[in-house]
Parts: structure tokens; C-alpha cells; sequence
């Protein structure tokens, strides 16, 4: 079996145990009878239990025990091998699995559009998938995919106008290091590298800074490749309204080949790490958003901490001391320290004693402390509480370049669900996001929520893809980003059961407390899409208040209206008048 990008080892639990019905049996042979009436039923009666005895012992010599039967040890039973051809593609942190056996990997233009016009003839799905990242599994689908890391070529660099033109397979890691000897970056980044180009802006991902917009305005124009209407060259000059509209398209109106994107000039940046509180945040929050190129602040549940992280480019009159408060084992000691103190709790004193224990890093001592206990509200409150003292320790600065600087350790498996909201402009910021993480943090504690560290908010400017929820008219408003979380620090899949209950419960609460009352919508690679009816409909009324869903789904009719781009997951939140038959 082939597993393809973040594929996982096919997960099969036993089959359930049937139920059992012996009760009823044993019943009847051991209740009082009253004695046979006559010699014919006592004939009868007799007849039975010698044909009982026949078989068992024809059962017997038929199929003789082993002899030495009873030293041996029991085989657990196997499952048959998957076929070779059958696909298993995983995203990130395995919460989204699927199995299929179409999954295609043109490496040019030509292929891709064999590809989408053949699936388009015989009415089957192929849904574009890109790193397979996407929290909530957005470009899986079972019953085909295609994906573009065999296009994955720069394909022109204008230094002078600072743009570049690549395909739309190519890595965001892999587009920095060949801009980097023509003196050019990217203008922002995400937290992770590893996403494909034409997947980051079909989601509308972001980095932060209220003077910066997602990644997908940075798009000058692209090749969308689509199943009824070939190859389409869009623009702000050629087709506008498609183009804006696809450029967060979430891989439903065409499948992005090429990407031509506007870059800026390779610079340095300064990061500032330091420990506030709400109420010092409270006081520069309007001066922090205009002054920082970046800036992010980590809540951390249960504490007063909040951890704030700006970066600027280098002063050219003033250069900080490049160096945190304390060193790396200092900053880890406290996290170390109770780390074995769990150790000795949870498990025994001989493993608190391993010395690998040294060797890891925050994120992975988090992990770990995470999987002893990882929905105990008192232990999640005192691995909180390290966190803060961790970061009290690593406050300082650091230099980098930009692509270095701006991305941030996530930590292990995880579920995560952001919403984006509107906050005002940059020169009256409305102090809504504020006001949103102070009824979150009530709500957390309130609720006795296992919540662990950090919840992060971030900004960005606004959008002009109508489908990404930065989306704005306002060239000057600027829209919070809030991300919570829950790791699944563990393989057990009992735990992972529990911890993602408790997950879903977590999002519902702020879903009914704050979506609302915010005009919060979730982040695309993020949202995920409710099973019961009564909920799947309101999420439905929800996206159409924000989003142009009678045009996105009229561009979907034209450019594939046998919505063989489509998936499970589309199909629910923009459900349409017609339905592709899709091929078994």
C-alpha cells in the first residue's frame, strides 16, 4: 500500500462484539420440566440427547484437538492486506483520513487538463489536494484526487517589478529559497512552510500584521485549470470578478496551476518576545497594532499571562542586546521539573528519572505532560502555568530574516478551530477583539475547560476575495484571527476519542457564546462541517450572511457543472440545485 504526503497507517478497530444469546438457553435447560406423560416422549426425549452425543463426537474425530494444542500460544487474527492500488492520505494530524484509488499527479499544464476533461466526461470526482494540511481535511475526498507536487518549477522572477511566477505545486519553503538569490521574500508568511501555493491561497491563509492582508491578495493573476471550460488567464484586467472570486476558491471552481505573486524585498526583521497581562494589553493595544509590522499575542488560559511577540525591521539608530532573559535550560527547568514530578504521579519514579527528559524541547515536554492527563482541568491548569513561567524566562530579542522569524512551533497533533472577525480600522480600532478574548477566557473558566496554551490572535488587513473572511469593502478595516486548541498528544485511540469530545465541546461554546455577537467566521481550512441536520442548516444560513454563496455557486454550474472538483464537504456547506452522479 502506498502512503502519499502526511499518509498514517491504516487505523481498524475490532469488529464490535455481537451480542450474546445464551441467557435465554441456558434458561430453558435449566428450569423444572414436568416429567414425560408416556413412554413415546420419553422415547423422544431420549432420541435427542443421542443425537446430540453423535455429533459432538463426529465433531471431534472430523476435526481431531492437537495434542500439544495447549502450548500454544494464541495468534491474534490478521486482516488481509489492502490492494496496492489503494491509496491512504492523512492530513497533519491524522483527524481526517480517506482511502482511494484515483489519485493522479499530472507535471504540466496539458496533463492536468487531460486529466479534468476525462473525469468531466465520465461524470467522476477529482478533488484538488495540495500538502494535505488543512486541519479539517478540506481537500480530501474518497473518490479522487489531484494533486500538483510534480508542478512545482519557478518559472519566472522580475526582480525589478518584484514579482515571481511559479507553479501552483511548488512548496511556500521550497518558492523562499529560490527567491532568496534574487534578493526577494515573500511579504508574509503562515505559521508552517510546507503548504502548496495554490492550496494557501485557495484557503485563505494568513500570517499577522494589521497592515497586511492574507496571502491571497498578494496574487497579481493566476491559470485556473477547470473541468467545462479548459484553461482560464485571470486577472484584475482579465475577467476581475472571476478572478477575485477564485482566488479563494476553495479548489471548487478550478484547479490553480500557475500563481504569479507579488513579493517584496528580502529583509531582516527584529522579534521581541515579553510577558504583559490584559490589563497592560488593555492600555497599548491601539498603539501596538499601528506601530508593529507583526505582532501576535498568546493567551494562556487560567493565568494573567499574556504572552506578546512583535517583529520589526533593525532600527538604524538603535540595535537591542540579541539575547533572551535566561538561558534555554533555565526557561525548560520549571517544565522539566514538574514533568517528573507527573512522571512519579501518573506512572513511576524510574521514568521520572530519564535523562532524555533534558533533551526536549518545549513544544515536545508539553506534549508529553499533555498525554498523562490530557483532560484533567487541574493538570492542564498547572501545565498552564509552567507555560507562563516558560515564556517569563525566554522574554528577549532575536534577529532573523523574515521567512526565519515569522513562523511559529504549533506543537504536536492537534484539533484547532480559528475565527476571523472584523475589529475596527487601524486608526480606530474598535477594541472588539479585546472584548472577545475577555468573554472567552470568562467562558473557558466558567466551564471548567480543559483549555490548553496558547490561544493566539493574530491580524490582518482586509480582503478583496469575497470568500475569504477577511473579506472587506473598507480598504482600512482590519479583521482578529483567534485559534483555540486541543493536542492529541497520544496514539491511544480511546484517548484521542475523549480528547476530541471534549474539543467539539470547547468550540460549541464559544460558537453559541461569541460567533455571533462578533460576526465571527471560521478560517476555511478549519471549519468543520456538523453531522446533524438542524446544525448543518444553520451553518448553511450562517455562511450565506457572509459570503456571496448564489455566485460562488454560479461560477461552480459554469466552470464544473458536473462538480467533479466538488467534495463531500463543499457539497454540504454550498449545496446547489444539481448533484453529480459520481462513478462507484
Amino acid at each position: 500500500m502506498r502512503h502519499l504526503l502526511l499518509s498514517r497507517l491504516l487505523r481498524r478497530s475490532s469488529p464490535p462484539s455481537q451480542p450474546h444469546h445464551h441467557l435465554q438457553l441456558i434458561r430453558a435447560l435449566s428450569s423444572s420440566s414436568p416429567l414425560p406423560s408416556s413412554d413415546a416422549d420419553l422415547r423422544k426425549y431420549a432420541g435427542y440427547a443421542l443425537l446430540v452425543l453423535g455429533c459432538g463426537a463426529a465433531t471431534y474425530y472430523s476435526f481431531p484437538f492437537p495434542s500439544d494444542a495447549l502450548h500454544k500460544k494464541a495468534v491474534p487474527f490478521k486482516y488481509a492486506p489492502l490492494p496496492d492500488d489503494l491509496h491512504t492520505v492523512s492530513n497533519w494530524s491524522g483527524t481526517h483520513e480517506v482511502h482511494t484509488r484515483v489519485l493522479l499527479q499530472p507535471d504540466s499544464i496539458p496533463a492536468l487538463e487531460d486529466a479534468l476533461a476525462t473525469v468531466h466526461r465520465e461524470r467522476r470526482r477529482l478533488r484538488p489536494v495540495g500538502s494535505g494540511l488543512s486541519p479539517n481535511g478540506l481537500g480530501l475526498s474518497r473518490a479522487g484526487m489531484v494533486n500538483l507536487a510534480l508542478m512545482d518549477k519557478v518559472l519566472d522572477v522580475d526582480v525589478k517589478k518584484k514579482t515571481v511566477t511559479v507553479q501552483a505545486g511548488i512548496r511556500v519553503s521550497q518558492l523562499v529559497d529560490a527567491l532568496r538569490e534574487h534578493g526577494l521574500t515573500l511579504q508574509n508568511f503562515a505559521s508552517v512552510r510546507e503548504q502548496q501555493v495554490g492550496g494557501i491561497i485557495q484557503v485563505g491563509a494568513h500570517g499577522t500584521g494589521a497592515l497586511l492582508p492574507p496571502i491571497d491578495e498578494q496574487v497579481i493573476s493566476m491559470k485556473l485549470v477547470t473541468p467545462a471550460k479548459g484553461t482560464l488567464e485571470l486577472s484584475s484586467e482579465k475577467d476581475p470578478d472571476l478572478f477575485y472570486l477564485a482566488r479563494c476558491g476553495l479548489g471548487g471552481l478550478g484547479v490553480v496551476a500557475e500563481v504569479t505573486l507579488q513579493c517584496v524585498e528580502r529583509h531582516q526583521l527584529v522579534e521581541h518576545t515579553f510577558v504583559s497581562n490584559a490589563h497592560e494589553i488593555k492600555k497599548n493595544h491601539k498603539k501596538w497594532l499601528s506601530e508593529n509590522k507583526h505582532i501576535k499575542y498568546l493567551w494562556i488560559p487560567y493565568t494573567d499571562t499574556v504572552v506578546v511577540v512583535q517583529c520589526n525591521p533593525p532600527s538604524k539608530w538603535k540595535t537591542p542586546k540579541l539575547t533572551s532573559k535566561s538561558g534555554k535550560d533555565e526557561a525548560l527547568q520549571h517544565v522539566r521539573d514538574l514533568y517528573r514530578e507527573s512522571l512519579k504521579k501518573y506512572r513511576n519514579e524510574a521514568e521520572s528519572k530519564d535523562s532524555a527528559i533534558d533533551e526536549l524541547s518545549f513544544p515536545e515536554l508539553r506534549d508529553q505532560l499533555l498525554a498523562l492527563d490530557p483532560l484533567d482541568k487541574d493538570h492542564v491548569i498547572r501545565i498552564n502555568k509552567a507555560e507562563a513561567e516558560y515564556w517569563k524566562k525566554s522574554e528577549g530579542y532575536r534577529m532573523g530574516w523574515s521567512d526565519e522569524i515569522l513562523g511559529f512551533e504549533c506543537g504536536g497533533q492537534q484539533w484547532v478551530n480559528e475565527t476571523c472577525f472584523p475589529t475596527g480600522t487601524l486608526a480606530k480600532p474598535s477594541m472588539k477583539d479585546l472584548d472577545y478574548m475577555e468573554e472567552l477566557l470568562q467562558l473557558i473558566e466558567k466551564e471548567d475547560v480543559p483549555a490548553p496554551a496558547p490561544i493566539e490572535q493574530r491580524w490582518t488587513a482586509r480582503s478583496r476575495s469575497p470568500m475569504s473572511p477577511a473579506s472587506s469593502s473598507g480598504e482600512d478595516d482590519i479583521f482578529s484571527w483567534v485559534g483555540i486548541i486541543m493536542y492529541l498528544p497520544t496514539s491511544d485511540p480511546r484517548q484521542r476519542k475523549d480528547i476530541t469530545e471534549e474539543f467539539f465541546n470547547y468550540r460549541s461554546l464559544t460558537q453559541t457564546s461569541l460567533w455571533d455577537n462578533y460576526s465571527a467566521y471560521e478560517h476555511w481550512a478549519k471549519i468543520e462541517v456538523p453531522k446533524d441536520k438542524d446544525e448543518l442548516a444553520e451553518l448553511q444560513v450562517r455562511l450565506r450572511k457572509r459570503f456571496p454563496v448564489d455566485a460562488y455557486n454560479k461560477a461552480r454550474m459554469e466552470l464544473d457543472p458536473n462538480k467533479v472538483l466538488s467534495s463531500v464537504k463543499l457539497d454540504k456547506m454550498f449545496p446547489g440545485t444539481q448533484t453529480v452522479q459520481h462513478a462507484k
